[in-house]
């Protein structure tokens, strides 16, 4: 069970997500004010490893149930993104006293990152892996484009990840995930100072 970490607010912002097809069974909670714990096995271990750095560094809870029914990984890959993309929207709720935005550098030995995001509920993703190998830790390399932009389109917002250069792949996703998680991290806390919605057009 998730508690929300805020001190100035009752309402906890979580959400539970369910998704069945004949592909795949997916049972997800998460919780945008947690200690950035993730429970997940999905059995690709770097999919795995790349939730589970998203959680660490932006500090979101994640636990997930998932069972592929045909065996086939990009469903699953695909299924996994969209539940936690849609998942983390519907935590933000009306996103109302939140930053909005957010943005980070990140360094991973040989390779460098930047993200930047709008909370504003207008889906926009853009993002430049610079991957080179055809597979990375057992996962191709369409299959890892596409969770990156299957999570991207249902978070509804506006974000842009930057590969700015490196040498490893491996480096290269993880730079890039753990600068998605900070800048999500900070467009998603909340502004103690802000009263309902960061917009002058009062609609997010």
């Amino acid at each position: 069970n998730f508690r929300s970490q805020l001190s100035d607010t009752d309402k906890a912002r979580t959400a539970s997500m369910s998704r069945s097809t004949s592909e795949t069974t997916i049972n997800l909670n998460v919780n945008l004010d947690g200690e950035g714990k993730a429970q997940i096995t999905s059995g690709l271990k770097f999919l795995d490893h790349l939730i589970t750095t998203f959680c660490k560094y932006s500090l979101v809870d994640i636990e997930a149930a998932v069972k592929s029914h045909d065996s086939i990984l990009h469903h699953l890959i695909e299924d996994i993104a969209i539940c936690i993309g849609q998942g983390l929207d519907k935590a933000l709720g009306k996103r109302a006293r939140i930053m909005r935005f957010g943005y980070a550098i990140v360094p991973m030995d040989d390779s460098r990152s930047n993200s930047a995001i709008d909370l504003v509920k207008r889906q926009f993703s853009k993002f430049e892996l610079k991957l080179e190998r055809n597979e990375v830790e057992g996962i191709v390399k369409e299959d890892i484009e596409h969770f990156f932009r299957s999570l991207l389109q249902n978070l509804v917002a506006c974000t842009h990840i930057l590969v700015e250069y490196g040498e490893d792949d491996h480096h290269k996703l993880e730079s890039a995930m753990k600068s998605f998680a900070i800048a999500f991290r900070n467009a998603a806390a909340i502004d103690q100072r802000r009263k309902g919605l960061p917009s002058t057009k009062d609609m997010m």
